[in-house]
């Protein structure tokens, strides 16, 4: 199958400037592949640098060394070397990331926070609102808050907003950090069949996920980061 992201030797050292230059490994060799149409999980206990890894995969984050390769329209780009312009064109266009937490902003609306993936690629609005209100109502989202910012909404349904922004768009790479940890077990299976949804459309996925039972329903292959752990590991 094909390859849509290729983790190659990377390394990854945390430079603590304010504690006399003080440096904290966190992961060395860091080599892996993420195939069309599978799930990848990154397996291991807390702290040992699979949050790290994600932040490197998305940009959020440098790296010391090695390359990130990703097949972005039509080519590979190593996205350790590319240019925070093209950082941005690859989030927009490739890379899809739903992460623990929502950046909730002041006074914009759910359905404008789980839209504006679709808005930045172009995307109607009123056909951006629509996919957006048919991933709320997969995900339980009451409608009385659709219209309303999500900055007062519980842990849970911040977390729903946040699955509905990520899951979307159609972007060949999606990118999931704890996407169950705030949800009941109903949204948990929602997450779930969502997730078989965008490995039948040949999505390419690697998440972190510490619920066993979500881990064991998703995942295709498990990259064991102890393996990449370097002298003290850093979360």
């Amino acid at each position: 199958m094909n390859s849509l992201l290729i983790a190659s030797e990377v390394h990854k050292t945390f430079t603590m400037h304010m504690r006399g230059a003080v440096e904290l490994p966190v992961v060395a060799n860091v080599s892996f592949a993420l195939r069309a149409g599978e799930c990848s999980v990154l397996g291991g206990p807390s702290g040992v640098g699979k949050s790290s890894i994600l932040k490197m995969l998305y940009g959020n984050y440098g790296c010391d060394g090695g390359q990130l390769l990703v097949l972005h329209h039509g080519k590979h780009v190593d996205i350790a070397a590319a240019s925070p312009r093209k950082v941005l064109e690859i989030r927009r266009d490739t890379i899809g990331y739903v992460s623990q937490f929502l950046r909730a902003v002041p006074r914009v609306s759910a359905l404008d926070v789980a839209a504006e993936p679709l808005f930045a690629r172009g995307v109607a609005r009123e056909e951006a609102h629509e996919r957006a209100r048919v991933l709320f109502t997969r995900l339980n989202l009451p409608e009385r808050l659709w219209s309303l910012p999500p900055a007062t909404f519980s842990g849970g349904e911040q977390q729903r907003v946040n699955i509905a922004r990520g899951f979307i768009t159609d972007h060949p790479v999606l990118l999931l950090d704890e996407p169950t940890a705030s949800l009941d077990a109903a949204n948990r299976e929602v997450v779930i069949d969502l997730i078989a949804g965008k490995k039948a459309k040949g999505v390419a996925l690697l998440g972190i996920f510490h619920d066993q039972e979500v881990r064991n329903a998703v995942a295709d292959q498990i990259i064991d980061v102890s393996a990449f752990a370097a002298g003290r590991p850093a979360a």
